[in-house]
């Protein structure tokens, strides 16, 4: 059950990681567009939207894809596991998260 947990943490880890590197390149790649001038702001916020609502759907069906992989027992341990968690609170955690790694992004700037 442990390996399992760790091959859990590491599916999440993957996917928070992709979420942040995707919106890191998608937002370099708006500004350069913007300072170049061939988009306005404006395009280049609604242009940035769109790109995270395209990664976070791949990303998602890439974890769907690993879940599907899984064995009966590991997608059984796995539901268990996450009847043990609050849905509300976990689903904040990560968008807490993620909201951290894109305000830190914006901080940079």
């Amino acid at each position: 059950m442990n390996e399992f947990n760790e091959a859990l943490k590491k599916v999440l880890l993957l996917g928070i990681g992709a979420a942040a590197l995707t919106a890191d390149k998608s937002k370099e790649l708006i500004e350069e567009l913007v300072k170049r001038g061939e988009i306005t702001v404006d395009q280049g916020k609604v242009l940035n939207e769109e790109l995270k609502q395209k990664a976070a759907s791949k990303i998602s069906d890439s974890m769907m894809g690993r879940v599907e992989k899984m064995s009966k027992e590991e997608r059984d341990a796995l539901r268990a596991k996450l009847a043990e968690l609050d849905r509300e609170d976990a689903v904040e955690a990560v968008a807490n998260v993620v909201e951290d790694i894109t305000e830190g992004d914006s901080e940079e700037s």
